[in-house]
């Protein structure tokens, strides 16, 4: 199996399962990470996602250049619906946040997926790069969009070069949140995504989409953002549990409405 599901609580897990092939993505791999999203997107049981891979040499190697070579790289019908999911995701978002837990290099298509992602939690023996115009290519899974997370200068030296950096580097950076030994990177996405899933759900979402505003959108777009939501979060029944909790010295018994 190319992606491995693993639902944790409130927290879903998705594991991509190539190890031999450096976990490069094929259809099944790209079509498994939209399915997995969407089912995310729309289960109100599920408050966060990690994407992560087996084992600790390389998180994600990018496409599978094999299978592109000799043109196995093909979504079937039973992928299609999964695909757009997984490109929409990459290109929009989703509303439930997202972490990434690299074990090991995060290159090309890779480091897109991180990029992608909300957070990211990675081993100190990671390397990250934006190898494409070694190729001959450039990054179109939104790598060639860098210098909305970084210095432009350091963005272009990435793109245009493709070199690699260390995982201490792109923590100098400012692509990571943290930087762990390698066998910590699981337990600490966990620990995160469980802080995460502790809070309301529906003010997660909504926070998730206002900060996200803050990133793409202008000051006035922000704003109507923010009034469009303010009803659905301040008047629902979560807010009044947790103010009650708070009152209380409880623990707040969240229900999604």
């Amino acid at each position: 199996m190319d992606l491995i599901k693993e639902l944790n609580g409130h927290i879903l897990t998705l594991r991509i399962n190539r190890p031999d092939a450096r976990n490069a993505m094929n259809p099944a791999v790209m079509g498994g990470l939209g399915i997995g999203l969407n089912e995310a997107e729309n289960n109100p049981e599920i408050r966060a996602v990690i994407i992560t891979a087996t084992g600790d040499r390389a998180f994600c190697a990018g496409m599978d250049l094999k299978g592109f070579a000799e043109g196995t790289n093909t979504v079937g019908a039973d992928l299609e619906a999964g695909f757009k999911h997984f490109i929409n995701w990459m290109r929009v978002g989703v509303d439930v946040p997202v972490i990434c837990a690299v074990n090991g290099t995060a290159v090309a298509g890779g480091f897109e997926l991180m990029m992608a992602s909300d957070m990211v939690v990675a081993s100190r023996d990671a390397k990250f790069g934006v190898p494409e115009v070694k190729r001959g290519l450039f990054a179109a899974g939104g790598g060639v969009f860098l210098a909305k997370r970084i210095p432009a200068v350091h963005a272009y030296e990435l793109c245009l070069t493709g070199d690699t950096i260390s995982a201490e580097r792109a923590y100098e950076l400012g692509l990571l949140n943290y930087l762990v030994d390698p066998a910590d990177v699981m337990p600490r996405a966990l620990e995160l995504a469980a802080r995460i899933t502790a809070n309301g759900p529906l003010a997660i979402k909504a926070t998730k989409k206002l900060v996200r505003a803050g990133v793409d959108s202008t000051s006035a777009e922000g704003w109507a953002l923010l009034d469009s939501l303010r009803d659905e979060v301040f008047q629902s029944e979560d807010a009044i549990e947790g103010a009650r909790a708070f009152v209380e010295k409880r623990e707040p018994q969240w229900k999604g409405r």
